[in-house]
């Protein structure tokens, strides 16, 4: 007879490969709705419904696991002491799995998940405004936007060319690297030479 905690683990079990699985048919159709999930996790409607109350509640929790993902990698990288644009460059080239894994975000967050989306990922963007902040006081980002702003011009970038880069395989993260330092302000020699530098 299963015991409380192989019975707890099971449900851990099912509710992670629920979220995967719901990654992945989500980044293929954003509009995928709950029986579509269900049927590629070779589950019941009831047992997505079972975890995951309403489609809400699965884009909050993938939200909320992509958050903690993200945060870790900017903390550790906005902690070291390298110049704001090197640190910049090691967040997005740590980033780029988590970017390309979670890509579907972005789109969800212009539609009508937008606001519990932005609200969960308010603490995370006011690292990378920080981040941004720092390069500008030093002048090796430009200071034609706030730093709120910019950061986030630069951040969708990482995303946008994620995204783009399903279709044929031929950017990836040394051109999202390049592109959104870029868009900091950073001159093109001394963004290919960062990025360039880190492979």
């Amino acid at each position: 007879m299963p015991t409380e905690s192989s019975r707890v683990r099971s449900t851990n079990e099912t509710r992670d490969r629920i979220l995967d699985i719901a990654l992945g048919v989500l980044g293929e159709n954003p509009d995928a709705g709950m029986g579509d999930i269900a049927a590629a996790a070779g589950v019941v409607r009831r047992t997505v419904y079972g975890h995951f109350p309403s489609r809400l509640a699965l884009v909050r929790t993938l939200t909320e696991r992509a958050v903690t993902e993200m945060t870790a990698v900017l903390t550790e990288v906005a902690a070291s002491e390298a110049e704001a644009d090197a640190a910049w460059a090691a967040f997005v080239a740590r980033l780029w799995p988590v970017a390309h894994r979670y890509r579907v975000l972005l789109a969800l967050r212009r539609g009508e998940y937008g606001e519990a989306i932005h609200g969960l990922l308010g603490p995370f963007d006011e690292l990378l405004a920080d981040l941004v902040k720092r390069g500008q006081d030093t002048g090796v980002f430009a200071q034609h936007l706030p730093a709120a702003i910019l950061s986030q011009t630069a951040y969708g970038v990482v995303f946008a060319v994620a995204d783009s880069d399903l279709s044929d395989g031929t950017l990836g993260v040394r051109a999202a690297s390049i592109t959104s330092l870029l868009m900091l302000g950073v001159p093109e020699t001394r963004a290919t030479a960062l990025v360039d530098d880190r492979s």
